[in-house]
């Protein structure tokens, strides 16, 4: 399994195991894409960027990871509140990944905006993971 998966593995593990995450969000929250019908707030990965990030010793990846956080009646305040939990969950966490060691997982930076086409509200959550190869 590559590092971006086994890292979008690790994260998953780590926000379903959440009760605080989980009441905020449903038991449908954590989904892989935004389909319109369904209970909101919704946690969806956006977005993942993955790079070379070799040394001359090391093999390693840099990954730029974006979370949105969509609600409707809740609103930007709800949005805010379940961006600002992800944040605690995952900024620094001491993931365990197959056959990627994860050197780092930090917090770049939340954006909150209201979609004009839909009337929701989301949050964008950016976050920056290194991870290396395992060498045996």
């Amino acid at each position: 399994m590559s590092a971006a998966n086994e890292l979008l593995t690790a994260i998953q593990t780590r926000l379903a195991d959440d009760a605080e995450l989980s009441a905020m969000i449903g038991p449908e929250g954590l989904r892989d894409r935004l389909v319109s019908g369904r209970k909101l707030p919704a946690v969806i990965v956006a977005d993942l960027a993955s790079n070379d990030y070799s040394t001359a010793t090391e093999t390693g990846a840099e990954h730029l990871l974006t979370i949105e956080i969509w609600t409707d009646n809740g609103g930007r305040k709800e949005a805010a509140t379940i961006a600002e939990r992800l944040s605690a969950l995952l900024h620094d966490a001491p993931l365990s990944l197959e056959t990627h060691h994860l050197v780092g997982l930090l917090h770049l930076s939340t954006r909150t905006r209201r979609e004009q086409k839909t009337r929701l509200h989301v949050a964008e959550i950016r976050f920056r993971a290194v991870t290396e190869a395992v060498t045996s």
